[in-house]
C-alpha cells in the first residue's frame, strides 16, 4: 500500500526570495468576500516576524475556524496587520474585483511602518500599488504571508457578518457569511433586499427589479 501525496503546504520560499533581493519588510496580501451576496469584502496585508512564524498556517479555507482563531491570536502578537475593506455601494459603483483591489491597497495603507515589497494573492496586481509586488495564483495555498492574510481577512469579515445577522435576522449570515446558500437566496425572496445586499450581483438585482 502506497502512501498518498501529501498536499503541499505554504512556506516561505516567496518571502526568502524577496529578501534575497534586498527587500526585508514583504507584506503578503489577500482579500475574502468576493461571491457573497451581502457584505463588504474584506482584505488583510500581513508582514510576518519570519523568526516566529506560527505554525500551521494555510489557505483559510482549508482550515477549521477554531484553528484560524488560535492562529489569529498568534498572529496578533507576533506579525504586523493592516486591514482594508471596501463597502456594498463601492462594489456596485464599481465591481467586485476593481473593489477588492481597493480593499487590498487599504490593507497595505494601513500597516505602519510601510512594507517594501508586496506578496499579492492572485494574477493581477492592483491598478495604484506604488511598492515592488509579485501576483502569485492561489498565494494562499503557496506563501505564509499571504496566508496569514487569510486567515486575518476570513476571520474578520465572518464576525462583521454575524454581528449584521442579529441587525438582519433570517438570512443566515451568522453561518453563510452572505454567500448565496439555499436559506440566503430562499431568504432575499421572503424577507426582501436589505442595505447590505450588492445590488450589482444577479440575484439580488433580479429581486429588486423584476417584472
Amino acid at each position: 500500500m502506497t502512501d498518498k501525496p501529501t498536499k503541499p503546504v505554504p512556506d516561505l520560499s516567496y518571502e526568502t526570495a524577496a529578501r534575497e533581493k534586498g527587500f526585508m519588510r514583504i507584506a503578503g496580501v489577500d482579500e475574502v468576500g468576493r461571491g457573497p451576496l451581502a457584505g463588504p469584502v474584506m482584505a488583510a496585508a500581513v508582514v510576518l516576524d519570519i523568526a516566529n512564524v506560527p505554525e500551521g498556517l494555510n489557505d483559510s479555507k482549508k482550515l477549521s475556524e477554531k484553528k484560524r482563531r488560535a492562529l489569529v491570536e498568534l498572529l496578533e502578537m507576533s506579525a504586523q496587520i493592516g486591514v482594508g475593506e471596501a463597502s456594498v455601494e463601492e462594489i456596485d459603483e464599481h465591481n467586485i474585483l476593481r473593489a477588492s483591489h481597493i480593499a487590498m491597497l487599504r490593507a497595505v495603507e494601513a500597516l505602519d511602518p510601510q512594507p517594501d515589497y508586496l506578496l499579492i494573492d492572485g494574477n493581477m496586481i492592483p491598478r495604484g500599488v506604488g511598492l515592488p509586488c509579485s501576483a502569485v495564483v492561489k498565494g494562499d495555498s503557496k506563501s505564509q504571508s499571504i496566508a496569514a492574510a487569510s486567515i486575518i481577512a476570513k476571520t474578520l469579515r465572518d464576525d462583521l457578518m454575524a454581528d449584521l445577522a442579529l441587525q438582519y435576522p433570517g438570512y443566515g449570515w451568522e453561518k453563510n457569511a452572505g454567500y448565496p446558500t439555499k436559506m440566503h437566496q430562499d431568504a432575499l425572496k421572503d424577507l426582501g433586499v436589505t442595505p447590505h445586499h450588492r445590488v450589482s450581483f444577479k440575484p439580488v438585482h433580479n429581486i429588486l427589479y423584476q417584472d
